[in-house]
């Protein structure tokens, strides 16, 4: 039996097909009983770099509670909502869990404050991009194999990590890095998980945020998208405690989100009728919300800015982070020595710069602050 055309039996024609995929960059023989995306996926699973995500910051650092989103359960949960999605619109589910498993494989400690100070740190050495840290991951870094380095994952599931990438470094990645000059579009896949990470991040951010406090229900309902869907259960639930409500607000917000995303993208797949995978990269984005579903969750993810990721409390783990990241990585350049010695790197300042952002960027929260204190306390000889 030819295990990955019978995968591909049940998906539109325009889907990620395994039994045509572009491959791997080192030939490895058939994955036998799964298809090649699912083949990526349990690569992933088993990585290291995967592992780390569970103490790495999603709005919280996780010391701060153990019920708060780490990267982990963040990207659990966009694999959850991407397959849901992906089997409503006859697309490749194996391929958006890989992505969606992988996407945040090369984020730095510390939630994002951590990649800008990276970026900042890094800039006269080719700056920091934690997507293309992610593709580096799983190109190079993990090392697993015999054969080669990295996991040597298919070409889709590495687009569909490569969510951003500027010019220059688009140019050093050949058909990988094609679309980002030519402004083609990645597979339905690819475009399906970016959105499956922001319907996850809006909604388990709200959460987060009553959870600890820095924000509260009336603030929430000055958002229209969730003021709503909260009177809604108010409407059906009368007296519902606390939390319960929550959950069930948060959970018919999901459900509208994805419920739009599949009925505007149906009647886009309908328009633009796209026969095969290289039709959709020739045409315009065709998984979107509706424009008014857009607007709502702009003016949310506006809200969680402003009062959320900017509140006085997270900026002063911000502020924190950033001289933890900045001043191991100038300790490091300054002195390699201090480093393990896979990332010391002898009369190249280029190639030391980059392996000392891979070793900052590899580091839990709690490593790093770890490692911080071993540098630069008193108290560690």
């Amino acid at each position: 039996m030819d295990f990955a055309l019978d995968f591909d039996a049940h998906l539109a024609p325009y889907a990620a097909h395994s039994s045509k995929s572009h491959g791997r960059m080192h030939i490895e023989p058939p994955a036998g009983s799964r298809s090649e995306f699912q083949r990526d996926r349990d690569r992933i699973i088993h990585s290291t770099a995967f592992r780390r995500l569970e103490y790495k910051t999603q709005v919280f650092l996780n010391h701060e509670g153990d019920l708060f989103r780490t990267r982990l359960t963040h990207s659990i949960e966009v694999a959850q909502i991407g397959r849901t999605l992906a089997r409503s619109l006859r697309l490749n589910e194996d391929l958006v869990e890989a992505t969606a498993l992988a996407h945040d494989l090369g984020h730095t400690p510390f939630g994002h404050v951590g990649q800008d100070v990276l970026n900042e740190c890094m800039k006269d050495y080719g700056g920091f991009e934690h997507n293309l840290q992610s593709l580096r991951v799983v190109d190079e870094l993990e090392e697993h194999y015999g054969a080669f380095d990295g996991l040597n994952l298919t070409f889709e599931t590495r687009e569909g990590i490569l969510k951003h990438c500027s010019l220059a470094n688009a140019r050093q990645l050949g058909e990988l890095g094609r679309r980002f000059m030519e402004r083609s579009q990645p597979s339905l896949e690819a475009q399906l998980t970016n959105l499956a990470d922001e319907i996850a991040y809006n909604n388990h951010d709200i959460d987060d945020g009553l959870r600890s406090g820095l924000l509260t229900m009336a603030q929430m309902e000055e958002v229209e998208l969730f003021a709503r869907h909260r009177h809604t259960v108010e409407t059906q639930y009368p007296g519902l405690p606390g939390r319960r409500a929550l959950y069930e607000t948060i959970r018919l917000m999901i459900t509208a989100m994805t419920a739009d995303l599949v009925e505007t993208s149906r009647a886009l797949l309908l328009e633009a009728a796209p026969q095969s995978i290289e039709d959709v990269r020739a045409s315009q984005p065709l998984i979107r919300f509706s424009p008014q579903m857009r607007a709502e969750t702009t003016a949310l993810k506006r809200f969680l800015y402003a009062n959320l990721y900017r509140h006085c409390q997270v900026n002063r783990m911000r502020v924190k982070a950033s001289r933890i990241v900045r001043e191991l990585f100038d300790a490091f350049l300054a002195d390699p020595v201090l480093l393990p010695n896979d990332y010391q790197v002898e009369g190249d300042p280029l190639r030391q710069a980059r392996k000392i952002a891979d070793y900052i960027a590899g580091m839990t929260d709690r490593y790093a602050i770890r490692e911080h204190r071993r540098i630069f306390s008193l108290d560690h000889f």
